[in-house]
């Protein structure tokens, strides 16, 4: 037998399930509000169409979708995300860029730098990579 309460060990599977639904729905929230920047309208703007596509699929709430929408057009506030460049050099001196998208920047400093310390990289100066880049697409 599992022990006296069943409840115990529905909760830890419930737990367990919705805190894994809830890192998916996240993840999609943030690219649908990425997305919605260029237009919040789904006909006009493929991404955020692909992005609700996506979202449906997951069996994301209509009203989380929404919501999403709405932040990445600007109707709602909260949760502006910050697109920030860095340049580094890898191992053996190989020269990368790193673009990232972000809530907190001084977080995700820490966790780049954390990163490339890890694999024997380093971050570089401003332009001390850039000019050796030319931005292509995106």
């Amino acid at each position: 037998m599992s022990g006296h309460s069943k409840w115990s060990t529905i909760k830890r599977k419930k737990g367990a399930e919705d805190a894994r639904r809830g890192k998916i729905f996240t993840r999609l929230g943030r690219d649908i509000t990425l997305a919605a920047r260029n237009g919040g309208d789904p006909s006009a703007n493929a991404a955020l169409r692909l992005a609700i596509e996506k979202a449906k699929a997951a069996n994301m709430p209509k009203e989380n979708i929404e919501r999403a929408i709405k932040r990445g057009t600007g109707e709602l506030e909260g949760g502006a995300l910050d697109e920030v460049t860095y340049e580094s050099y890898a191992p053996h001196g190989v020269a990368v860029l790193i673009r990232c998208l972000t809530d907190n920047r001084n977080r995700t400093l820490a966790d780049v730098r954390r990163v490339l310390n890890r694999g024997g990289g380093n971050l570089a100066e401003a332009g001390a990579v850039a000019w050796m880049c030319e931005s292509k697409g995106l």
